[in-house]
């Protein structure tokens, strides 16, 4: 089938943005003011969807070493870092503008990985977190809705996100799969609140 791959793409890009207009109407409409609460709520059904994928066998997770999963808790700290500021800005900003700034964390992933690494970077790749650069600086200047609370928060939520990308690409992982991070990323977050 030729268009398995670019329809599984176009299912996730629709689930995804789907996810920040709900996360938008709850926050700024509905006007929630408990953000934790609905985080929770996000966690609490993230974990029992990843549990029972893995005990009907759509996703393996194995029970890991301590060492491992105590090696993991800085990323989980910024998985609960990028969920509540997030949540804090996405309910002052315009969804656009706060995937503009979700998006600008990649320039904080290729700073370090030129660096601190030292790897040799395309030039489309230079060109493209330049863009973002551009993109996100331009937005404090253009936008007519200002709200400084709303880009705090937007700083917040982009440093926690490029660290949490760095933490991922300079941890290499002996045996914890992606599903056992986010097993353990809900899990911690569950401790914390």
């Amino acid at each position: 089938m030729p268009f398995t791959r670019p329809a599984t793409g176009l299912a996730f890009c629709l689930f995804y943005l789907s996810s920040y207009f709900t996360n938008k109407y709850v926050l700024s409409v509905l006007k929630f003011t408990y953000p934790t609460l609905f985080q929770g709520w996000q966690t609490l059904v993230g974990g029992i969807l990843l549990h029972v994928s893995w005990k009907i066998g759509w996703v393996e997770i194995s029970s890991s070493s301590r060492s491992e999963v105590l090696s993991w808790l800085p990323a989980s700290a910024l998985f609960v870092g990028i969920i509540y500021s997030g949540s804090r800005a996405l309910s002052r900003l315009p969804i656009p503008i706060f995937l503009t700034l979700h998006n600008a964390a990649d320039v904080i992933f290729y700073g370090v990985e030129v660096s601190v690494q030292k790897e040799q970077n395309s030039s489309l790749k230079l060109c493209r977190v330049l863009i973002l650069l551009v993109a996100a600086g331009g937005l404090l200047f253009n936008d007519p809705q200002f709200d400084i609370d709303g880009y705090f928060w937007a700083l917040i939520h982009l440093l926690c996100v490029g660290a949490y990308k760095v933490f991922y690409k300079l941890w290499k992982p002996n045996s914890l799969s992606i599903s056992e991070q986010q097993y353990i990323n809900y899990a911690f977050r569950y401790i914390i609140f």
